[in-house]
């Protein structure tokens, strides 16, 4: 070889390599100066939980476990003090939420290799999330913390888990497409309810597991500053997903379709929990969200008492519009409306192939029918399983309003500070009334059932059908399936029919024993499956594309 090219090749990879150096360095340095911004407190040492039956109380503050199965906190004081509080109360919830969390986590990625460099990832990806999270929910948070399992430390530190587990909520939907959280709300005011006052409803479409949706929690905040509120979620999230303050302003959350986030922001439940706490009108609120740069896109909706009104605050990481919309209704699934997103590719691509438009339609279908709305039609609404025009859409199809997977449902009149939450399973058992206005009263008993039982909103008759009880078969049989598929294992013919009956008007059931068909390669069986599938309603393109791609490979 020439001694020119020898020498060429010889700097070039000594360039290369150096680069590649520089490179590694700076990550390490990036890794290494992650800043969580960890709070400094001294900790109350004389206080002690008292348990009395379904009651805790810590220095002035409760939690009760309501006879309905939701849990009820009251908390009040500054930031740590609330932290604090609410880390004593909820120990036990703190544990077995993160538990839960974990396990999942290690059942969708089993490699420990693979995990290890997935916690190194999020450290060097939050490096800055502290910063992004005001002093305020900082403090809260390491008050949580202070009562958090060390198990997981080889995660991080509790506070900094229980602060990376704040935006766990917007990397999933982004990195999942957001189908982690396809939610659908909508507002009536006006001449679309029975009473002309504001009427909310919503459904938080968030699914991990059942067991995470277990412990649900409905969280009564008086802040040492702004505003008092109700939020509900689970143990350690002090984020809003679904919330309304005392001067009748309400929050909920949906998802909208967002580019992978290149780096840390302030998660939406963070801001939305700034809202809730800081803002009475739908102008404050909007002002709030336009201080935030946030990680990923998201619609959020905004109910307001003083204005008798709502509308949607449409947020992606590089832009923000209000929308209004025309008339006394807004429906909010997961696509934007504005026009300041009306040509963002990203939305164009999402209303065009995701079943948003789908649930959204549907919801205009169902509100017209169910006029003058009342807060008992609501919850018929959110309890729809079926598509436009009643066609079946199959049990669970990510096309309906209520795909069973649901976290909690919840319902507002701002103008009267009522909410009702839904109570297990999904949005199907009976939604709990709260009166605020008796909740933030000072004289309000603990020792006693808080919720107003008169306003309660029934059971839905679907868990006495037989499709409830198909509901539950499916879901008990997707694993066994997916299990054979895997490991190549013959089902009786009994095991597959019983398969194909409890959900035979879902594609999916038709994929899946396709797929088992093809593990066990009866090709002629496995098509006719996929092409039976293709038959049916599927929620988004890139679906129909997997199915028809596995019937042409």
């Amino acid at each position: 070889m020439h001694k020119s090219i020898q020498r060429f090749i010889k700097y070039t990879l000594w360039g290369v390599g150096g680069i590649l150096l520089l490179l590694v360095a700076g990550l390490l340095a990036l890794y290494f100066s992650a800043d969580m911004q960890t709070p400094h407190h001294t900790f109350s040492a004389t206080a002690q939980v008292v348990t009395t039956d379904s009651l805790r109380t810590y220095a002035g503050n409760y939690l009760r476990h309501s006879t309905s199965g939701l849990w009820e906190m009251k908390v009040h004081g500054d930031a740590f003090e609330r932290g604090e509080a609410i880390g004593k109360l909820s120990q036990d919830l703190l544990y077995h939420q993160e538990k839960v969390f974990v396990d999942q986590i290690r059942t969708l990625i089993p490699s420990e290799n693979y995990l290890s460099f997935l916690r190194h990832f999020i450290i060097l990806f939050n490096r800055n999330l502290g910063e992004n999270v005001p002093e305020e929910y900082r403090n809260e948070i390491y008050g949580i913390a202070q009562s958090c399992t060390h198990d997981y430390d080889f995660i991080g530190t509790p506070y900094e888990r229980q602060l990376n587990y704040h935006s766990a909520h917007d990397l999933g939907h982004a990195m999942q497409d957001y189908m982690l959280v396809g939610c659908s709300s909508f507002a009536c005011w006006g001449n679309e309810t029975a009473d002309s006052t504001l009427l909310i409803g919503r459904n938080f479409d968030f699914y991990i597991s059942d067991a995470f949706a277990r412990d649900k929690l409905v969280a009564f905040y008086t802040p040492e500053k702004g505003y008092r509120f109700a939020s509900v979620g689970w143990a350690g999230m002090i984020g809003v997903l679904s919330g309304m303050n005392e001067t009748g302003l309400t929050v909920t959350i949906n998802a909208a379709k967002s580019d992978m986030p290149t780096a840390s922001a302030t998660p939406i439940s963070i801001l939305t929990r700034e809202i809730l706490q800081y803002a009475s009108t739908i102008e404050e609120a909007y002002a709030i969200a336009q201080k935030r740069r946030t990680f990923v896109s998201e619609s959020i909706l905004i109910g307001s008492a003083k204005e008798g009104r709502a509308a949607i605050i449409e947020k992606s990481p590089e832009k923000i519009a209000l929308f209004t919309g025309k008339g006394h209704r807004l429906i909010c699934t997961n696509h934007y409306q504005s026009d300041t997103f009306k040509t963002d590719e990203r939305n164009i691509e999402n209303i065009a192939t995701s079943d948003s438009p789908y649930r959204f339609a549907r919801l205009q279908e169902l509100l017209q029918q169910h006029q003058p709305l009342t807060p008992r039609k609501a919850a018929t609404i959110l309890r729809d399983y079926k598509g436009l025009h009643n066609v079946p859409l199959g049990l669970t199809n990510e096309m309906a309003l209520n795909q069973f997977i649901a976290h909690h449902s919840v319902i507002f009149q701002p103008e009267k500070r009522l909410m009702w939450v839904s109570t297990s399973p999904w949005q199907c058992g009976a939604y709990v009334a709260y009166d605020l206005n008796q909740i933030f009263c000072d004289s309000v008993d603990f020792q006693t059932e808080i919720a107003t039982a008169s306003e309660m909103i029934p059971a839905d008759a679907f868990l006495h059908e037989p499709a409830y009880r198909q509901v539950i078969a499916y879901r008990k049989m997707v694993p066994l399936i997916h299990e054979a598929i895997n490991k190549q294992i013959p089902l009786s013919e009994a095991s597959l029919k019983a398969f194909k009956q409890c959900n035979p008007t879902y594609y999916h059931t038709h994929e899946l024993l396709g797929d088992y068909h093809n593990a066990l390669k009866q090709r002629e069986a496995a098509v006719n499956c996929w092409q039976k599938a293709l038959t049916l309603p599927i929620p988004k393109q890139n679906e129909k594309n997997r199915i028809q791609q596995k019937i042409t490979q």
